[in-house]
C-alpha cells in the first residue's frame, strides 16, 4: 500500500466521476500505472461505517466485472459455493483476511462481522471480489482470482484516464 499523491487522487476522481471519499492508500496499480484499487477508511469522514475496504476504481475493470455479473457469473459462483466445501472454506478465509485487514486499520463495532461483496456466505459483487484479489494478491480470494483471470488484460486498450491530458472533451 502506498499513500496516494494529489495526482493519484485526481486520477481516481476522474475514474469515478466524483471526489473519492476516505481514500487511505493506493492498494493496487494497473500495469498502465494508474491506481485501479484504493483502500478506504472503515469510517467515512462523517463517522458513517464503511465496510468496503478495497474499492475498484478503474472503469475498464469495473465494466468488465459488470459484464460478468450480467452474464450470470455470480449465480454460477454462488452455486459452486453451496456445493463445494473446499471452495467455501477458501472463501471463508478470504472473508477473514478482509475483516482482519480492515480491523487492523480501525475497529468499527457496527460492521465488525460484515465483510463486503457478500463474503463469506454469498457472492454478490464481483467488483469487490476483484478489488480484494488485486489488493491482497493471488491465492487470497478464490472468486476474485477467477474474476481477474476472466477479465485480464482489462488495461489492453490503454489507460482509462490519461494523467498527462486534460479530461475535457474535444470541442
Amino acid at each position: 500500500m502506498e499513500t496516494p499523491s494529489e495526482a493519484d487522487l485526481e486520477i481516481v476522481a476522474a475514474q469515478l466521476g466524483r471526489t473519492p471519499r476516505a481514500t487511505r492508500a493506493i492498494a493496487h496499480r494497473c500495469p498502465c500505472g494508474n491506481p485501479d484499487v484504493v483502500e478506504t477508511a472503515p469510517r467515512l469522514p462523517d463517522g458513517t461505517p464503511f465496510p468496503t475496504l478495497f474499492y475498484l476504481t478503474c472503469p475498464h475493470a469495473t465494466a468488465a466485472c459488470s459484464r460478468l455479473e450480467s452474464a450470470g457469473v455470480m449465480r454460477d459462483m454462488q452455486q459452486r459455493l453451496s456445493t463445494d466445501p473446499e471452495l467455501a472454506e477458501r472463501y471463508e478465509k478470504a472473508a477473514e483476511d478482509y475483516l482482519a485487514r480492515r480491523t487492523a486499520i480501525e475497529d468499527v463495532p457496527e460492521i465488525a462481522h460484515v465483510a463486503a461483496g457478500g463474503m463469506p456466505g454469498r457472492v454478490k459483487c464481483l467488483h469487490v471480489q476483484l478489488a480484494h484479489a488485486l489488493a491482497a494478491g493471488r491465492g487470497v480470494n478464490p472468486f476474485g482470482d477467477e474474476v481477474r483471470d476472466a477479465i485480464e488484460p482489462y488495461w489492453a486498450d490503454g489507460p482509462c484516464v490519461n494523467p498527462n491530458k486534460s479530461d475535457k472533451k474535444d470541442e
